[in-house]
């Protein structure tokens, strides 16, 4: 085959790898039609994902020349066109280098194609590297994570529902970026939601947002000046600790006892210290899962109001607990409470929508702030979630999601006490577990031996401000809670604690 054949085949594959990319992106609404071309891998696939991996795992020298098409496709025993495919592929992903006349070169890449250690496993365990493992995801059981699976949600009715709202737009979407506000039919109905949670607003009260930590990190750029103090729980949802620190503002930990904060160190440091803001959440919270106490809500909100100090209530499981469950906005009616709620954990993740409710003149700042910001979210995705709500899919999805938790709650209790493990009391309509280990841990060799296994584990010191004075433990992840994989790591463990 001469050289000018040679080109048009590379063109002609060029062009359908083009093709293949563009059906990728709007593949959602020609389902049924693509569904016949990703139904097998073909030997493009398998070629394209073996030299990938070869590549990273450092095989080929950066500027090393691969084999000719020629003699690749015939020590593959498959066409010219499918290896001419499979480079272009790799020259498209940036693997390659195409020059013409010449062949395919590897590229220089960047240092993680050597055989280091895998950065998962040699990291240290720290707020990004655990945000980084949820969103990656290299390990086999994820106990340490802080969603529920996947699965959970893809096959489900509200799957099914998300599916459909993809092969098809609303008929009305615009295409513009939309009010900063937020999709306003979602806004009212989401005051509907909370009408139902005995917290009454209208929507100039309600700011969508990107996911609950957008909402948070508004209300730390709009409320707090480094040096400023802000208490919060400890341990406590960790991704706000990063914020916090990037904003300069000083931590002060608020204990979390098993029917809700410490009241006796919160009066103290409100007192002595004077902070700005409290950052909480009362229901499932986040790492401990337990959740407060009707008593002890009101007597917080009493302590807030006589020294001056804004809550924020965070909320991210609203839908899994009974509308009557203690709610300090409830209580307090969004006057010193600033209400922040998603749909990201019983939804989905992917879709981003939550909101801030609060005081009518605060909501109008932070919508400045969001436009400032980001101009708006997503007009789309909100109406997304929108038809979601309104058409009773998600309701009936929630009640399935509660169903599931509710059964595998005590099981997973079960299992881990009979492993030899503490577990602190939790509230069956959360999704975490608070395993408490021997002072003899060594929590790092731990999380490092079970990341050799393929077990990701959340690390206790992950979940406090400071990571001075706490003692070694998990968060536990009731979805993989009862993997036998990990029951027989942490039981093995246990043993061996005991022996130490």
């Amino acid at each position: 085959m001469d050289k000018s054949s040679i080109y048009w085949i590379q063109f002609g594959n060029t062009f359908k790898n083009c093709f293949y990319l563009l059906m990728e992106t709007v593949k959602p609404k020609y389902q049924p039609a693509m569904s016949s071309i990703n139904a097998t891998k073909t030997k493009t696939d398998e070629l394209t994902h073996r030299l990938i991996m070869e590549i990273e795992k450092g095989l080929y020298a950066p500027g090393s020349k691969l084999r000719s098409v020629r003699d690749a496709a015939n020590k593959e025993a498959v066409g010219i066109n499918t290896v001419l495919e499979a480079y272009n592929r790799l020259s498209a992903r940036g693997y390659v280098e195409a020059r013409p006349g010449s062949g395919f070169y590897i590229r220089h890449g960047p240092s993680t194609w050597t055989q280091a250690p895998a950065p998962h496993v040699s990291a240290a365990i720290d707020v990004v590297s655990l945000l980084r493992e949820q969103l990656e995801q290299h390990y086999e059981v994820r106990v340490g994570d802080g969603r529920p699976p996947a699965s959970w949600i893809e096959d489900s009715e509200i799957g099914r529902q998300l599916r459909r709202s993809r092969a098809g737009e609303p008929d009305d979407i615009g295409h513009g970026y939309g009010t900063p506000w937020g999709y306003q039919p979602l806004r009212e109905t989401i005051a509907r939601l909370l009408a139902e949670r005995g917290i009454q607003s209208d929507s100039r009260q309600i700011l969508l947002t990107q996911g609950a930590n957008h909402a948070l990190d508004l209300i730390i750029r709009h409320l707090l000046s480094p040096g400023d103090k802000v208490l919060v729980d400890s341990p406590g949802y960790y991704p706000l600790f990063g914020k916090l620190k990037l904003a300069k503002v000083e931590m002060l930990g608020i204990p979390r006892l098993e029917d809700g904060p410490d009241l006796a160190v919160l009066q103290e440091l409100l007192k002595n210290e004077r902070p700005r803001l409290f950052f909480t959440q009362s229901l499932a919270h986040n790492p401990t899962g337990n959740s407060i106490s009707l008593s002890k809500a009101h007597k917080l909100l009493q302590l807030a109001a006589e020294h001056g100090c804004l809550v924020v209530e965070d909320d991210p499981f609203a839908d899994l607990h009974p509308p009557t469950a203690p709610r300090l906005a409830a209580l307090d009616q969004l006057e010193r409470v600033i209400y922040v709620s998603s749909f990201s954990k019983t939804l989905s993740a992917g879709l981003r929508v939550g909101y801030v409710a609060g005081a009518a003149h605060l909501i109008s700042d932070l919508c400045d702030l969001k436009m400032l910001t980001m101009v708006s979210t997503s007009d789309y995705v909100e109406r997304v979630v929108f038809q979601m709500v309104t058409a009773g899919h998600y309701r009936r999805h929630v009640q399935k999601l509660k169903n599931r938790l509710q059964e595998l709650h005590p099981a997973a209790v079960k299992s881990l006490r009979r492993a030899g493990a503490t577990v602190r009391s939790s509230d069956p309509g959360g999704y975490y577990i608070w395993l408490e280990l021997p002072q003899n841990v060594d929590e790092l060799s731990l999380i490092q031996n079970a990341a050799a296994a393929g077990i990701f584990l959340a690390p206790g010191s992950v979940f406090y401000p400071t990571r001075a004075t706490h003692l070694p433990a998990l968060r536990i992840n009731v979805a993989y809670a009862s993997d036998p994989k990990f029951l027989r790591f942490i039981e093995n463990a246990m043993r061996q604690f005991d022996r130490g």
